[in-house]
């Protein structure tokens, strides 16, 4: 009867935290922007197939690592949209970046300008890449299918889960106006709950994950918060402050918090990668020597977590860095001096996002430990 009641109450549980996802999602997109096109104007980006190379005006730049140059003019056939079946002709023009090349027929991706009824031009916009990057997540998916078995389709719902909310919750809602980093350690503490659920269940192992991970987060929230007034960084400093200013002329969107919202959610897993790790490790201790005192579980979830902190927190500088790579590189052959060097928004932003992030990581480690060796203590 017990089991009954306890099953009837998870679900009702589960059912009311559908529906109330389900509202908030209704919210947050019912009004979501949505590019129109008439008969007469609008851009599209539709696929299209190269039925013939018409003329071949390319070089190859033997000095800049064979860098194909010049022109190709095209005859191709549009495969999707409005103007499906058409076959037009356009040329594709070749420089030192963003050169599309392709062959009679190959699929190309192409932006069409419509000027007046049934009047359009077409310019090749890139490779048709839509079924490789499918395939590349579909085979992602099936491997965490394969080797996880069981735990590893609750991994891939997890994934679909936080996808939804950050994509279709937290992104919209920054649009509405709301204040970005709240939104975000709500939308971090929803897919922490979910996750954990869904790999563990609702028991001490994943509560102490959770618990301690949503304070690894907050502490890198208080660090950047801290990092951005000292030094003046903010979301106006990033590459993308020109375009975002512009898009506050149609939305009420707050532009200050995104830095931190976005050192969140960069920082988010590994977190809870290190958390779930030490409060797994404590379970599995507390189940072999339940006598241990709140002193000995938290001494040992500490030393499992030093060996795992290192490589989590060289996992998230290395991921800045390698986001970064490029620009290092340009960096490093101009010569700069140290003081340019510390005092340039670009590195400013980079050492933030992976100081805060890493101290984040860092940090969860005691909280989980002190977490998980209280609960098990009482347990005793």
């Amino acid at each position: 009867m017990k089991m009954n009641r306890s099953n009837l109450v998870k679900g009702i549980l589960c059912i009311v935290s559908l529906l109330l996802f389900a509202g908030i999602l209704y919210y947050a997109n019912y009004d979501r922007p949505r590019y129109t096109i008439t008969e007469d104007s609008g851009t599209e980006y539709e696929n299209a197939r190269v039925r013939k190379i018409l003329e071949d005006n390319t070089v190859i730049d033997e000095s800049n690592e064979n860098i194909v140059r010049g022109s190709m003019k095209l005859q191709i056939e549009i495969l999707s949209g409005r103007y499906k079946g058409d076959i037009v002709t356009t040329t594709n023009y070749f420089g030192a970046v963003n050169n599309v090349i392709v062959g009679v027929g190959d699929k190309l991706t192409v932006r069409i300008d419509t000027t007046d009824v049934g009047k359009y031009q077409v310019n090749i916009y890139n490779y048709h890449r839509t079924y490789i990057i499918i395939g590349m997540m579909g085979l992602f998916l099936f491997t965490l299918i394969l080797i996880g078995g069981k735990q590893g389709i609750k991994a891939v719902v997890g994934l679909i889960f936080t996808i939804l909310c950050i994509v279709f919750v937290l992104i919209p809602f920054c649009l509405k106006g709301y204040s970005p980093v709240p939104v975000t350690c709500l939308v971090i503490l929803i897919t922490n709950i979910a996750c954990y659920a869904l790999i563990g269940g609702v028991q001490t192992k994943t509560v102490t994950a959770c618990a301690g991970s949503m304070c690894g987060v907050l502490i890198a929230a208080i660090l950047a918060y801290i990092a951005e007034k000292l030094t003046g960084i903010t979301t106006f400093q990033m590459d993308e402050a020109e375009a975002l200013l512009l898009l506050k002329a149609e939305h009420p969107l707050k532009m200050r918090g995104l830095f931190i919202s976005g050192i969140l959610i960069a920082s988010m897993g590994a977190v809870m990668d290190i958390a779930m790790s030490i409060a797994s490790a404590m379970e599995e201790l507390h189940i072999h020597k339940p006598e241990l005192s709140f002193k000995e579980l938290f001494r040992s979830g500490m030393n499992i977590g030093k060996d795992a902190m290192g490589t989590m927190a060289n996992t998230l500088v290395l991921a800045f860095a390698g986001t970064s790579l490029n620009m290092m590189i340009l960096i490093y052959s101009y010569g700069v001096s140290f003081i340019q060097l510390m005092n340039t928004d670009f590195v400013a932003i980079e050492v933030i996002r992976a100081v805060a992030g890493s101290m984040g990581i860092v940090l969860t480690v005691p909280f989980v430990a002190a977490i998980s060796a209280a609960a098990y203590h009482q347990k005793i």
